[in-house]
């Protein structure tokens, strides 16, 4: 069995990392690490440095996972700045935003970055969807209430989301690699 660290401070993610991981041989560690996030335009370029800045604190291989809403309508807002931007105006400052707007398309990208020891990997997964009229279901975390895939929202789909989500296509492609090498 491949061990591995993932470095977050979010339990769910964790878990549902470490139950993806498992259908690879994958084995996947907790650790919850303090450190400044580099801010940017690119949410690969983020999450490479991030992996950098922290490859200097953790002897050890580790991956951590960046992940951004972005609405096409908003130029792609708000990308890289979601946890921000939830923190600060939440879901209902996204709908409204988004008031008589016709173009809702929006998609939910994350990636994985992977410190080898040697250098950082990245690893995307991107799934594609459209932002609600409201807030809808009691599930989930973020944006999940206002992310529409196939009529229904993240937080109405509970655990079933898992199985399309951008995070888990990230894991897959990561932990697939990572059982190969």
């Amino acid at each position: 069995m491949i061990e591995v660290i993932f470095i977050t401070s979010n339990e769910g993610k964790y878990r549902e990392a470490r139950a993806i991981g498992e259908k690879y041989g994958v084995e996947v560690n907790w650790m919850q690490v303090e450190y400044l996030e580099p801010q940017g335009t690119d949410l690969k370029e983020i999450a490479k440095k991030s992996a950098e800045i922290l490859s200097e604190k953790i002897d050890s291989s580790f991956f951590i996972e960046d992940s951004g809403l972005f609405v096409e309508a908003l130029n792609g807002f708000p990308g890289p700045y979601s946890s921000y931007v939830f923190k600060t105006i939440g879901n209902s400052g996204i709908l409204k935003l988004m008031e008589g707007v016709e173009n809702r398309n929006a998609y939910f990208m994350a990636v994985i970055a992977y410190w080898d020891g040697n250098k950082v990997w990245t690893f995307e997964g991107r799934v594609d969807g459209k932002i609600a009229k409201s807030a809808r279901g009691d599930a989930g975390f973020g944006y999940d209430p206002i992310f529409e895939y196939e009529d229904k929202t993240f937080a109405e789909m509970g655990d079933e989301k898992n199985e399309y989500s951008h995070r888990r296509k990230a894991l897959e492609k990561f932990f697939g690699w990572l059982s190969k090498r």
